[in-house]
């Protein structure tokens, strides 16, 4: 991928790499697969909205409906219009939330299956 930047989604510490001319988006419904609600991809509907907590990006005009002047200065913006331009930390606060706290989970009980497999081997059970 050239020019291709690390995101890590802090809610569930899951990361993906994403190209700088994809949007973070993209990049994060390829990780998710069907577990990322995704509504018109053009910052209208507000479904995806993040907090940048670090890196840096350029965006595209998004809806003052969804995201105030503020909110973007604050680095609260929509996945779907923003580009990075290094590598990204975001925290998902729009629609998404759920569907990305589900996926924590699911890496969490995955988590917690291998430990008891490595425990039993180690146990000899």
């Amino acid at each position: 991928m050239a020019h291709g930047y690390r995101i890590v989604i802090e809610d569930c510490g899951r990361e993906y790499p994403c190209a700088a001319s994809q949007s973070a988006l993209r990049g994060m419904e390829a990780l998710g697969g069907r577990g990322i609600p995704v509504g018109c991809r053009q910052g209208g509907c507000g479904v995806c909205k993040v907090q940048v907590l670090s890196g840096t990006y350029v965006k595209r005009v998004m809806s003052r409906a969804h995201v105030s002047e503020q909110e973007e200065r604050e680095g609260r913006v929509l996945a779907c219009c923003i580009y990075p331009t290094s590598d990204l930390r975001l925290k998902v606060i729009g629609g998404m939330l759920r569907c990305v706290e589900r996926l924590a989970a699911d890496a969490a009980g995955h988590a917690d299956a291998g430990a008891r497999d490595t425990a039993g081997i180690a146990s000899g059970a």
